[in-house]
């Protein structure tokens, strides 16, 4: 695997990382089998492209970029969704998330 394509799995794992978020939210304790399933089948997907991912990047960068990125896909969705607050503070530290995973971007590999 190309550090570009490990690059484009580690993005795709955190957006599953987000869709298993709000399936989890959906399922309301695992009370509801389709948004259960929903969530097993995007914890598997994630789980399986994050690993591939660190074939080729560095383990602490790889996990902060896919905890950063799920963090604030699922905050800013969490608000679009469930009209969950969000705050212009909330909104600068969600940023400041993105910034340094694009920093980490350039950084590495």
């Amino acid at each position: 695997m190309t550090p570009s394509m490990a690059w484009i799995a580690l993005v795709a794992a955190a957006g599953l990382d987000v869709v298993w978020a709000l399936t989890m939210k959906r399922a309301d304790g695992f009370r509801h089998l389709g948004w259960t399933l929903a969530s097993l089948a995007a914890l598997a997907g994630l789980v399986l492209l994050l690993g591939r991912s660190l074939r080729v990047l560095p383990v602490g960068t790889a996990y902060a970029v896919w905890t950063g990125l799920g963090a604030a896909g699922t905050v800013l969705l969490g608000a679009a969704l469930f009209g969950e607050t969000l705050t212009l503070a909330r909104l600068a530290w969600i940023a400041l998330i993105v910034l340094g995973v694009i920093g980490l971007r350039f950084q590495e590999v």
